[in-house]
């Protein structure tokens, strides 16, 4: 739609060609123009400029020249603004130019010195102010020139060229967004959820972090001077001490290493309770087939290169260049006892997760998109983001300014380890057990990592510092590009040998009922195995094409699959109170797999209340004729729950008879036969709507 959309459009724009180029230069200029660089969005204007150069309306190279110009002509405006009125302003703020905006940047320049003049062109409240306190401190006008111009051409490459790969994409996401609607749905869900928490930790976290440890020194004030705790105190001195050594702040063996054992062995509980699950087969190892096979059903061309690359941070030989390069910088900035622990959380979870996988020898899942020459148990991936990557925030939070800071390293931080555990799961190379029994693991060697490291720091702090080498900040940064350059160059030539695609034939059966080998195969399941609802359609067709054609002549829509497109169309006809019956239905699970095929059938005025749905599973089985056999469950909606989600009608047999009585109506029969399947039983699904059958099933072959 988006695709058709600009399709349309564009032509039109042909024609402004050279308009294009000066409207990113007016763009980039104006942007950090002292005020009006708070209200304009020149940067998403140049954006969009490069997603257009790429559909070949500009050329990308002119469009960064002008975008770049535009940049440097902007920041001289405001360096001769700073030098003219920059004492004024400083003072008493312009129009909408708050004191504290200049503050904060007049605080970010005090810190980097003329390197600020680049550095603040990438930060959104910094860049429009910066110039002007250069030119009000009267910098070097050369000086100023320099970084300007450095800092323009990198901002100019960054925005262009990001709009240019966006609108490159366009043509490949039109070949996803078809299959990737639930997975949007998931992302944008969790985003917002990391997002929520995120600002109510920038907001509330410090606050709250303040309360609790007056309460906590209130509370240990009261209970030291307890009468009976004094008597007590006074009866076993030894224990006191120890307890005391234990809750000491000022001491890194005392409180610091307390939590820290203690944390250890709360990860290490946690640990051994996935091993249990294993070893039993508890439900979350039941869910993993299940989950595995969903994640399948998402898998797109453009989902599958995005998390490749981002699997790819956890792959050995990225890991290693990135602990030489971390090394390194932590060498030329004098840190030299971090490097050690870094080792300890790399050395210490490879070794424990190699160990794992040969202890438990657990094969890969069958979904697997390419071959690993490894058992799947724990996530070698999981477990080195948490200890690599968890190490790198930890140091970097250390070496943080303020609180906002601090938040925003760890949000970021836990959603690269998401990701990367996320990554694995949707390429089926591992099971949710898996990721999370390696986020444990690697949750077990950060905290080995950060207490051994706290301890080199207090032993450190107690001698000699030492100044870093000279040039310590442009090297560190070559050191990072060199690492940046080497994981997109090993990304791109990275071609794993994919898993082969092998069709099995399909067994022959004699009756219809011969899928059923099982009394489990007879019940659609939850996502851990439990069973629900009852097959209550058995149907019988020569290919997918025969059924669909046959069940839509019956007056039945084929449901559209969930996709983007499809996820915000339900979204717009749910608010609107608009048609939509073919609409995506919530995936339900027969022998470990959603359904292949879904249906509805809208007799009332409203699709989403008034819907009836058959779920069809295709089986692995053929009768003696050749004929493909289906497994299918049908049931109704019948209003709604907490007012937005879909209830369903109890009664499902209705439903089964419904579906049966228009296909024979509609002749798409060609013989039948119904069955006792189950015993009659009543029920609850999955979230909690009561069933009742009387546990009789069809068996249609269809016309």
């Amino acid at each position: 739609m988006f695709s058709d959309l600009l399709n349309s459009i564009l032509p039109s724009i042909e024609h402004f060609r050279i308009g294009g180029y000066w409207l990113a230069f007016f763009s980039a200029l104006l942007e950090t123009t002292v005020g009006i660089g708070l209200i304009l969005p020149g940067s998403t204007i140049i954006l969009v400029l490069g997603a257009l150069s790429a559909r070949g309306y500009l050329d990308v190279g002119d469009l960064i020249w002008f975008s770049i110009a535009g940049a440097v002509v902007g920041d001289n405006v405001n360096f001769y603004l700073g030098r003219k009125y920059g004492a004024r302003w400083l003072k008493d703020g312009f129009w909408i130019i708050k004191a504290d905006y200049i503050a904060q940047a007049k605080s970010f320049m005090d810190a980097h010195g003329a390197r600020s003049i680049f550095l603040g062109r990438f930060i959104p409240s910094v860049k429009e102010f910066i110039p002007l306190i250069a030119g009000s401190v009267n910098m070097n006008r050369r000086t100023f020139l320099f970084w300007n111009v450095l800092g323009a051409v990198g901002w100019g490459f960054e925005w262009v060229l990001a709009g240019y790969i966006f609108g490159q994409s366009l043509n490949l996401a039109t070949l996803w967004l078809s299959r990737a609607g639930l997975m949007f749905a998931f992302l944008v869900i969790l985003s917002g959820l990391f997002y929520g928490i995120k600002r109510l930790v920038l907001k509330k976290g410090q606050r709250f972090a303040r309360t609790v440890i007056s309460l906590w020194h209130s509370i240990m004030e009261a209970i030291s001077r307890n009468e009976h705790v004094l008597r007590w105190k006074e009866s076993y001195p030894r224990v006191f001490s120890f307890l005391r050594t234990r809750f000491d702040t000022t001491a890194f063996s005392g409180l610091p290493l307390s939590i820290l054992a203690l944390s250890f062995i709360y990860v290490l509980i946690l640990f051994a309770g996935i091993v249990e699950d294993l070893i039993t087969s508890d439900p979350i190892i039941a869910a993993d087939l299940r989950i595995a096979h969903l994640f399948y059903s998402l898998r797109s061309d453009g989902l599958t290169e995005l998390f490749t690359w981002i699997t790819l941070l956890g792959k050995s030989e990225v890991v290693v260049v990135l602990v030489f390069i971390s090394a390194a910088i932590l060498w030329i900035w004098r840190k030299t006892y971090q490097i050690f622990p870094l080792m300890i959380a790399v050395a210490g979870s490879t070794a424990f997760t190699h160990l794992g996988k040969m202890a438990f020898r657990r094969p890969r899942p069958e979904v697997a998109m390419y071959v690993e020459n490894s058992f799947s148990f724990p996530s070698g991936h999981a477990t080195i983001a948490v200890a690599l990557y968890g190490f790198f925030a930890y140091l970097l939070i250390r070496s943080a300014r303020s609180w906002n800071a601090s938040v925003h390293i760890c949000f970021v931080t836990m959603l690269l380890i998401i990701a990367i555990g996320l990554s694995r799961i949707y390429l089926g190379v591992h099971y949710l057990s898996d990721v999370w029994s390696g986020y444990l693991v690697g949750a077990m060697w950060l905290i080995a990592a950060v207490s051994c490291s706290e301890w080199c720091r207090w032993k450190e702090n107690r001698g000699r510092t030492r100044s870093p080498v000279s040039g310590v900040r442009v090297i560190s940064f070559a050191l990072v590009i060199s690492a940046v350059i080497f994981y997109i160059g090993f990304s791109v030539n990275y071609h794993p040998s994919m898993v082969p695609v092998t069709e099995k034939p399909p067994a022959v059966v004699s009756s219809g009922t011969d899928v059923f080998s099982t009394d489990q195969l007879k019940f659609t399941e939850t996502l851990i195995g439990d069973r629900q609802e009852p097959i209550n359609v058995v149907l019988l067709a020569g290919s997918d094409a025969q059924l669909i054609a046959a069940v839509q002549r019956s007056g039945w829509i084929l449901n559209d699959q969930a996709s983007v497109a499809s996820f915000f169309r339900a979204i717009q006809a749910w608010i609107l109170k608009s048609p939509y019956p073919s609409a995506p239905i919530s995936p339900s699970f027969w022998n470990a797999r959603i359904q292949d095929l879904s249906f509805a059938n809208v007799p009332g005025p409203n699709w989403l209340k008034d819907a009836r749905h058959i779920k069809i599973w295709r089986t692995e089985c053929v009768n003696e004729d050749g004929r493909i056999i289906y497994v299918g469950m049908t049931n109704a909606n019948d209003g709604f729950t907490w007012g937005i989600m879909p209830k369903i009608n109890p009664d499902l047999d209705s439903e089964r008879e419904t579906f049966f009585q228009d296909l024979n109506r509609q002749k798409q029969i060609r013989e039948y036969q119904k069955i006792q399947l189950v015993e009659p039983l009543i029920g609850e699904n999955f979230v909690g709507d009561q069933f009742f059958t009387d546990g009789k099933a069809y068996i249609v072959t269809v016309q």
